[in-house]
């Protein structure tokens, strides 16, 4: 149906000629459960009186499809897409629609510029869905792809409350497990690297460390704790950094493997030894975990799994709009090698 006519009334309008919110103007188009029955009946009977059309509605009600989702990479810092866990989740979500029929458009939103422009594409019924990676908190993207009416799901997830469909791992229990496993070996002084810390996933990953320490009766201090942006090069900066804060220590997870690798040039560069002076894990079980020096242990990702399920979530709702949002969370798996 292509963009908005000139003079066409937004969904702003409608919203204040029924006294709602934007939101409530969304879930009514959508269908969604939650809404109040007089609620509902005054948000149609504005939609009515404006002749207020959404583009993605009213794609739907001509049986038109794109057959195309894009596959949003939201994450700032250019770099980042050098990272394995970008090449990986491409792939599992490329197999996972390899026999849908449907194109996966690669789109890089990373400014506000390009968060608009991307909105207005997607209005337009260019894609019949999309899929969110590396979202970090307060980004509004997905709740504006919501309030357009295009189905939407994330990877992960903005914060504890989200109300957007997402797929994610069990990073507090993956950590919890890993940090334990360290315990069961008899190191006390673990220190972590975090991801960067305005990313849901890694404060989950962070309080899966603290959680395990206390169950073990160990205090968690904060220079125990040193961030990291999920590259290698800001891995070795901060072991090299908790090197110097603590010399004792004897244990160390990473909030990545490409972290983890970090880590251990830093480690082999102070002259300790892994993991006789000092245990390392990782997080994500990507192939570069079996290509470090020792092998890393780390946190299995079930990414392939994670890729379906995203597709899938996607897909169902293209097909019939869900009535709620969903959420789904998978579990991970320690894998032992030699570098705990």
């Amino acid at each position: 149906m292509g963009r908005r006519r000139p003079g066409a009334p937004t969904l702003e309008e409608v919203a204040a000629h029924a006294g709602v919110g934007r939101g409530t103007v969304s879930r009514v188009i959508n269908n969604a459960a939650g809404v109040k029955e007089s609620t509902r009946r005054a948000v149609q009977q504005a939609i009515e009186e404006l002749g207020y059309v959404p583009n993605l509605a009213a794609r739907s009600l001509a049986g038109q499809r794109a057959d195309a989702v894009a596959l949003v990479l939201t994450e700032p810092d250019w770099r980042q897409f050098a990272e394995p866990f970008f090449s990986e989740i491409v792939r599992s979500l490329g197999d996972a629609l390899a026999d849908t029929g449907m194109q996966l458009l690669l789109t890089l939103v990373r400014s506000d510029a390009e968060r608009q422009r991307f909105l207005e594409f997607a209005r337009g019924g260019r894609v019949d869905g999309a899929l969110l990676v590396s979202v970090h908190d307060g980004d509004l993207l997905p709740d504006m792809l919501v309030e357009a009416g295009l189905p939407t799901v994330l990877l992960g997830r903005r914060s504890g409350d989200e109300y957007v469909s997402y797929v994610d791992a069990d990073n507090v229990g993956g950590a919890r497990s890993a940090v334990s496993h360290l315990l069961k070996r008899g190191r006390r002084a673990i220190a972590t690297i975090t991801g960067p810390l305005d990313m849901h996933v890694a404060q989950c990953r962070l309080r899966g460390y603290q959680e395990a320490l206390a169950m073990a009766g160990l205090r968690g201090e904060p220079s125990w704790v040193a961030e990291s942006d999920f590259t290698e090069e800001s891995g070795r900066r901060a072991m090299a950094e908790l090197i110097e804060r603590h010399p004792e220590i004897d244990g160390v997870i990473a909030a990545s493997d490409t972290t983890a690798a970090g880590a251990l040039q830093a480690l082999r560069a102070a002259g300790r030894r892994v993991p006789e002076d000092v245990a390392v894990i990782g997080f994500d079980d990507f192939p570069l975990a079996q290509q470090t020096e020792p092998r890393l242990t780390t946190v299995r990702q079930p990414l392939e799994e994670i890729g379906r399920a995203m597709v899938r979530l996607l897909l169902e709702e293209v097909e019939e709009p869900a009535v709620a949002w969903r959420h789904v969370i998978l579990r991970t798996e320690l894998v032992v090698r030699e570098s705990a």
